[in-house]
């Protein structure tokens, strides 16, 4: 059960990152990733853009529930709760 728990974490995680990399390559204004997340942090966009990259942990999670795998659904789950919670702290702190 912790092997599948942490299999969806690292799903969900892996999600996240793509997905972060895809909404850089659509709404950055450079192709060079390091200076749309340097302009994102200046700028105060880089939630936003981490929010729009955790979507993709959505179709992860449905497909796990799908395949009734509940518990890597779970571990998803968890992952978007991280990415939560990283987003409100940087958030936060600027």
């Amino acid at each position: 059960m912790k092997k599948e728990i942490l299999i969806g974490f690292a799903v969900g995680l892996v999600a996240a990152a793509f997905g972060l990399i895809i909404a850089i390559q659509i709404f950055g204004k450079s192709d060079d990733w390091g200076e749309v997340v340097r302009q994102a942090i200046t700028n105060g966009f880089l939630t936003k853009l981490m929010s729009i990259g955790a979507l993709l942990n959505l179709g992860a999670f449905f497909l796990f529930l799908k395949k009734n795998q509940d518990h890597r659904a779970k571990g998803v789950l968890i992952a978007t709760l991280l990415v939560f919670i990283t987003t409100l702290i940087i958030k936060f702190m600027n």
